[in-house]
């Protein structure tokens, strides 16, 4: 067993057993990455938890962890701005959402603005 073998057995208590083996969670599949026709993004701005700064968001990606860090390269390039990509969402620095929207949908996405 690994030194730090417990920190994976999140949610496991205790087993009296002596034969037991925990088997981990770790089959998670990676989520198939929709064609850029079938997407549906919206893109909003927002300025919570970022002391009054305004970023734009990208919501609503629906594919691999890869392809959405590869397309939030794009649009920050584009934009010649920074940002970021967390929680499934992309982040870009500024308020850039009609330049990132006429993007999505030059490359075939179907993005809308929001807020």
């Amino acid at each position: 067993m690994a030194k730090n073998d417990w920190k994976k057995r999140d949610g496991v208590v205790f087993s009296t057993n002596p034969d037991f083996k925990y088997d981990s969670q770790d089959t998670e599949e990676e989520t198939q990455t929709l064609p850029a026709e079938k997407q549906k993004l919206i893109v909003c701005i927002d300025r919570s938890g970022r002391a009054g700064k305004q970023v734009t968001l990208v919501k609503g990606f629906v594919g691999s962890d890869d392809d959405l860090e590869a397309l939030g390269k794009k649009l920050k390039t584009k934009c010649g701005v920074g940002g970021s990509v967390k929680d499934g969402d992309i982040i870009i620095q500024g308020d850039f959402r009609d330049k990132i929207t006429a993007l999505l949908v030059q490359d075939g996405y179907k993005a809308k603005r929001g807020n």
